[in-house]
């Protein structure tokens, strides 16, 4: 399936260098479209991207460093992309946080903190806020685009030790579903893709991944984990002129395992 109108123009994305980010970067790059996406720490691997970007697609391609524990630097990270890029058409909020930040954040009910899960909404509900603000306002300068924020699957089912993060997955599917009510209006489309458990480093971080891998297999009619492919064939179709009619709404990619029971 081609998507020849979106070639030229422009995809920022949050978190480009792994997983599902790359997979989207790398997606969006094979159709023409040009990327300027955030790296957390690997600079070298991420300038290392940009130069393969640009080699094999033809496309423009740059990398920025933005902490999304630090919402506000977003809007400093979009005055650096108004000066590499003419426009901006897709935004997705992909980023996630992991390691010490998430300490009190993922682990059981009682052992939540304060902290720990402040820090989870912060990088993901704050994030797609200032990020879609920001986006937005370039997005109406040329007529419209498309939002897309990531979510997951388990703020819709049990997942061991992410009532953190699943319970900031339905808060910004919610902030989601008002920015679309409200962007309407400039012709920007908002959407929310959410995964069920999918192939990445960052669940096979997670303390209990090989249940987690054994499990969603068992429950998927299709008898397999996720891909990050397959959350970002997704996006390439929500992004596009194919989905035009399409916003406020979460399109779930989960192999069927959200209508399954262990």
């Amino acid at each position: 399936m081609g998507y020849s109108e979106m070639k030229g123009k422009t995809l920022v994305i949050s978190g480009g260098t792994r997983g599902i980010g790359k997979a989207i970067v790398y997606d969006f790059a094979k159709q023409g479209v040009n990327i300027a996406f955030t790296y957390n720490s690997n600079e070298e691997m991420a300038n290392e991207q940009v130069k393969d970007l640009e080699k094999n697609y033809g496309i423009k391609a740059k990398t920025y460093p933005l902490n999304i524990l630090e919402p506000e630097t977003y809007k400093d990270l979009f005055k650096l992309i108004d000066e590499d890029f003419d426009e901006i058409n897709y935004f997705i909020s992909n980023a996630i946080i992991s390691g010490r930040p998430v300490v009190g954040g993922y682990t059981k009910y009682m052992k939540l903190k304060p902290k720990g899960i402040n820090n989870i909404f912060t990088a993901t509900v704050n994030a797609f806020v200032v990020g879609s603000q920001e986006a937005a306002k370039r997005m109406e300068k040329v007529g419209g685009g498309s939002i897309i924020s990531i979510s997951s699957t388990g703020n819709l089912q049990y997942i061991k030790h992410y009532a953190g993060h699943g319970t900031a997955k339905a808060a910004v599917e919610a902030m989601a579903r008002y920015a679309a009510a409200e962007l309407g209006e400039m012709n920007i489309r908002v959407n929310i893709v959410s995964g069920g458990p999918i192939e990445t480093d960052a669940l096979r971080a997670f303390t209990n991944y090989e249940e987690v891998r054994d499990t969603t297999a068992k429950l998927s009619p299709l008898n397999r984990m996720g891909q990050p492919q397959d959350i970002a064939g997704a996006c390439l179709f929500v992004c596009s002129e194919k989905a035009s009619w399409m916003t406020g709404h979460t399109l779930l990619i989960d192999g069927g395992t959200t209508f399954q029971t262990c």
